[in-house]
């Protein structure tokens, strides 16, 4: 089996309006970057772990909040990098001013021996399903398509 990853997308309504959150992933390769990089906070399903217990945790080192609530299953989708991946929805809101992420160590820059560390994501973002639809990666919009399906969601 291929690598295999598990993640939450976060929803709420405003005004009547699905928005979902998302993540920008950090570190200076992606710094001015926007459209098609922010994704589902998500990563790797462990050995023997259950995928929504997989899922919950890497919420939490992704954003430093927990998910609170049943979480409706979206399915997988194998990416274009033939990732697996697997996503859970559930209905929570959250102050996205307060995500704190665990840390990754690079070099930067490339060949400069100099060592730093970066938040795996350097901010979150609420978006309505059109935004969100440019800003996440593409292989990830299908989680959108069937979470708007799951909830009887029309735009």
């Amino acid at each position: 089996m291929g690598v295999y990853s598990s993640g939450v997308m976060l929803y709420r309504f405003v005004n009547g309006e699905l928005q979902v959150m998302l993540i920008h992933p950090g570190g200076p390769f992606w710094a001015k970057k926007d459209e098609g990089v922010w994704s589902i906070p998500k990563g790797i399903v462990e050995a023997g772990e259950d995928p929504r217990d997989a899922a919950k945790r890497e919420f939490h080192e992704e954003t430093g909040f927990i998910v609170d609530g049943g979480l409706i299953d979206l399915g997988e989708i194998k990416q274009p990098s033939r990732k697996i991946v697997r996503v859970f929805a559930v209905e929570q809101d959250i102050d996205i001013s307060g995500i704190e992420s665990n840390l990754f160590s690079l070099e930067w820059p490339p060949k400069s021996g100099n060592i730093h560390e970066f938040p795996e994501v350097d901010r979150g973002g609420w978006f309505d399903v059109h935004d969100a639809r440019i800003k996440l990666q593409k292989g990830q919009v299908g989680f959108l398509d069937r979470l708007m399906e799951k909830l009887g969601y029309i735009p």
